[in-house]
């Protein structure tokens, strides 16, 4: 049998895989068997079957896996990464939600987080995207503000040696932004539907961009309107809102769920103006399994 080669996933297409070997040779991987375990960023050892095809052997060690679930199946983002970039903009409105279920399963995941705030030049929309996003500055989340369309380099800091992933929904300038930092990249834009108030889907499938200039790489994913988390339990969830932290080892019970029980410290903070009413709330709808 040859020898094994090892590459790592730069774009994932359901069925087969675009892989980066050492010196840039971009090949086509595909799975053994029916499963597609394999998610872009992965590193994985592969068995060239022709000079442009190879059969994936095998993971190599993650550092990492993002992903999102529900009931029924979950859904490979990106692994290895090492910083979470979510995208949102003046306009169309974004989840907060969305914004925190993304938050939470990066924390768990050991992931830095950052939230570009895109289309600034939209400046009335502005005042109500920055409050909204005032709570998340303040637990020390960094929250850049630019515009994709005009000048991208406020994100170029943030991106040196890193393994970046950007999320967000449809709409909210990620190709646009890709685009801006990656030239050549040519990812797909289109209008947002004012109508719906919301954008359309044009990233179809995860593609990884190396960065020259930071050394860096940036993924891009396909937009989402939803964050399942399924797979979390309530304690890592609990411990997903980097406020609870302090608060969770004073709780009057172990299992403390923070609604009704008496001794609950989180409660006794969020009446302090110590946690942040919206993110207690979003926190009961995830911990009620609303996942």
């Amino acid at each position: 049998m040859s020898s094994l080669l090892e590459g790592t996933i730069v774009a994932a297409f359901g069925r087969h895989y675009e892989i980066e070997l050492p010196g840039l040779v971009r090949i086509t991987g595909f799975p053994r068997g029916k499963k597609s375990p394999y998610a872009c960023g992965d590193r994985v050892a592969l068995e060239r079957s022709s000079s442009d095809q190879a059969q994936i052997v095998r993971h190599l060690p993650r550092s990492s896996l993002l992903y999102r679930s529900d009931a029924f199946r979950q859904k490979l983002i990106v692994a290895n990464a090492t910083q979470l970039v979510l995208v949102v903009a003046t306009e169309p409105s974004f989840s907060d939600e969305l914004l925190t279920r993304a938050l939470v399963a990066a924390e768990t995941e050991g992931l830095r987080s950052l939230i570009v705030l895109n289309k600034t030049d939209l400046a009335e929309h502005l005042p109500a995207a920055r409050l909204r996003l005032a709570p998340l500055a303040r637990l020390g989340y960094a929250v850049i503000e630019l515009s994709a369309r005009h000048d991208a380099t406020p994100l170029w800091p943030y991106l040196a040696g890193e393994l970046s992933v950007l999320v967000g929904q449809s709409g909210m300038g990620k190709s646009t932004l890709i685009n801006a930092l990656v030239p050549g990249a040519a990812a797909a834009t289109r209008e947002v539907s004012e109508a719906l108030d919301s954008g359309k889907h044009t990233t179809t499938h995860a593609r990884l961009y190396r960065l020259d200039d930071p050394d860096g790489a940036l993924i891009d994913s396909p937009g989402l309107q939803e964050f399942g988390l399924s797979h979390l339990t309530r304690g890592a969830i609990e411990q997903g809102f980097v406020e609870f932290r302090p608060h969770l080892a004073d709780c009057r019970f172990r299992d403390c769920s923070h609604r009704a029980e008496p001794g609950c410290a989180i409660k006794a903070a969020v009446a302090a103006g110590e946690i942040d009413q919206r993110r207690y709330a979003m926190f009961l709808r995830l911990g009620s399994g609303a996942f």
